[in-house]
């Protein structure tokens, strides 16, 4: 073959990529956004989603903590039996009261990011491929850390109020045990397990984020980008490629999340003494069931990450759409 023929060739694979770029759905990024509309509608969407999703982080909350293993089956009906319904909602008002400005933070440091990370990539002759997928890893990164600002004190107080029960009730609500918390621990107790936080969440959004780039892409290629004009195909592909990402991503960091967990749930005296460690806290899960015991609450954790985040993800590009400026998707 000579190098004219390959000459050629190169340039019909740039000319096939540019195309099938083109032909892809369009991407709305941070200037195209009307801020204001984006974060109210956003507060009432993942609101929602939220809510229909809680009682799957109950369960995966309560196995985790608990000592003799159990199904999720066998811990739901146990709720259910001991405390009805209500029992998969508690801790849930302290959560939504979090969950607005952590997913406002989380939004906001998620798109900046990439839009500006994308644009720089693309001007140091990064392609475009290469650069969404560096763009969307950055932003995953950059969305966790600012998010688990938030998040890390309402995670603390919600899931010491999902473990307890009618009858060994310590917290009366959210502010109660904000109040008791901060008496006992001061600032430190409602941050607990932030640096493991931030371990967890920057990495696996990072990957998250990248790897449902790349999902969409091949998806696209298989099922043919001239049906991203199809709203229904839009949502399913967005669906189908985060709900990879998202089991993909439970099943990598459950161990960190189960140390997590226990980390913020175990109650203290106040004496330094008492206060859990991390080297204590894992040691504890080991003696109680090896490693088998850092995995405890994954079939809800994969469930509920996969569900969320198809459902999460079609939320926020339909969000995304909704908030997009007068003839900015023209």
């Amino acid at each position: 073959m000579s190098f004219g023929v390959v000459d050629m060739d190169e340039k019909g694979g740039a000319a096939a990529a540019a195309d099938e770029i083109r032909r892809l759905p369009a991407e709305v990024n941070w200037e195209m956004l009307d801020k204001s509309r984006f974060f109210v509608l956003g507060a009432a969407l993942f609101s929602g989603v939220s809510a229909a999703l809680y009682p799957a982080v109950v369960v995966k909350t309560h196995l985790q903590v608990a000592p003799p293993p159990q199904a999720a089956t066998a811990t739901a009906a146990a709720i259910l039996r001991r405390d009805g319904l209500r029992g998969f909602y508690r801790g849930f008002g302290a959560s939504l009261a979090g969950t607005v400005p952590a997913r406002a933070l989380y939004m906001a440091a998620l798109e900046a990011t990439k839009s500006s990370v994308g644009s720089a990539a693309v001007r140091l002759g990064v392609s475009e491929p290469a650069a969404t997928a560096a763009a969307s890893a950055a932003g995953g990164v950059s969305a966790a850390i600012a998010a688990q600002v938030v998040w890390t004190p309402v995670d603390v107080i919600s899931q010491r109020l999902m473990v307890q029960t009618s009858s060994t009730c310590r917290y009366r609500g959210g502010v109660d045990a904000f109040k008791k918390i901060l008496l006992a621990d001061g600032v430190r107790g409602l941050y607990r397990g932030f640096g493991l936080s931030i371990v967890t969440y920057a990495p696996s959004n990072a990957v998250w984020w990248a790897s449902y780039a790349m999902a969409q892409r091949f998806i696209w290629r298989v099922v043919g980008a001239e049906r991203s004009e199809s709203y229904p195909s839009l949502m399913a592909v967005q669906g189908a490629s985060a709900a990879l990402a998202g089991g993909a991503s439970a099943l990598v960091t459950m161990p960190l999340d189960t140390v997590k967990t226990r980390i913020q749930v175990m109650e203290t005296d106040g004496a330094a003494a008492a206060r859990p460690t991390l080297k204590s806290t894992v040691r504890g899960l080991l003696k109680e069931g090896g490693w088998a015991a850092c995995y405890r609450g994954l079939g809800p954790r994969w469930g509920s990450m996969s569900l969320s985040a198809a459902t999460m993800v079609t939320t926020y590009e339909f969000l995304k759409r909704l908030s997009a400026k007068e003839g900015s998707l023209d």
